[in-house]
């Protein structure tokens, strides 16, 4: 009995390693790792692409069967995340500039990189509230409290709406009264909710948008909010992210952009 025993106890632990064994494969053995052996795709992309690359990653797990996860943040966050280590396949940035530094890093593979869309800059305001604003100067009236906006320091639409106010004389008047959001979609929040009477922000995120009034800011006032991608380099999905990009760049791709607001420049 005793030796039944010991024998049953063997057994077990057996069993028992081989299912930590078995756990430790499937989880992989370090950050992004269960990623990486999995086969999905993690794309790192701007704020302002939130309800437009859902769209199509949804589009993209139909045709293909893959996984899409995205992790949207400011250009500039993203890009700092990309140099220190972050796994992910692809990084979709809302300017040009912050996926040019990364490839001279040579952190991204140089001919993937390509313009998909240029972006537009919204006035918003919230209909929680009884203001409306129809042109910048409206944001000057002493009933719009606060104005949203992303943090111009590592947020494209943030960037763009300080060169939009400063354009139009605005911006060293309008300074007590902005508030900003880490990233685009936070901006947006701020108004969507009432927190901030106005705002400006990605026209993408609030173009089928209800509960906020929208006008196009003048593209005159700011830089083209030219907006690349490109693949990370290290990935072990170069196909199938190459793959995804032609989905952004072709028909349907680009009709989905068209659809939330963005410029399409030609296939490349």
């Amino acid at each position: 009995m005793k030796e039944a025993a010991l024998s049953g106890a063997k057994g077990w632990l057996a069993v028992c390693a081989l299912a930590i064994a078995l756990l430790t494969v499937a989880c992989g053995s370090g950050e992004g790792a269960s990623n990486q052996s999995s086969g999905e795709l993690l794309v790192a992309a701007a704020a302002d692409l939130q309800y437009a690359f859902d769209e199509m990653g949804a589009l993209f797990e139909e045709e293909t069967g893959a996984e899409v996860t995205f992790s949207y943040g400011s250009s500039g966050v993203l890009a700092q995340q990309i140099e220190g280590g972050l796994p992910a396949d692809l990084y979709s940035s809302a300017n040009v500039e912050y996926v040019d530094r990364l490839r001279e890093k040579g952190l991204l593979i140089e001919d993937t990189q390509q313009v998909y869309a240029v972006g537009r800059l919204a006035l918003v305001s919230s209909t929680e509230t009884s203001v409306t604003v129809g042109e910048l100067e409206d944001l000057l009236r002493p009933e719009v409290e606060k104005v949203a906006i992303a943090d111009p320091g590592h947020a494209p639409y943030g960037r763009a709406a300080e060169e939009a106010l400063t354009s139009a004389g605005l911006w060293d008047e309008l300074k007590p009264k902005l508030v900003y959001g880490q990233n685009v979609i936070a901006a947006t929040e701020y108004v969507r909710s009432g927190n901030a009477e106005a705002g400006l922000v990605a026209l993408s995120l609030v173009i089928h948008e209800p509960a906020v009034t929208y006008v196009t800011v003048d593209e005159s006032l700011h830089q083209p909010i030219r907006q690349a991608l490109a693949v990370i380099q290290g990935t072990r999905h170069e196909d199938l992210v190459r793959r995804f990009i032609a989905l952004i760049r072709g028909p349907e791709g680009r009709a989905v952009l068209e659809k939330y607001g963005f410029v399409v420049p030609e296939e490349e």
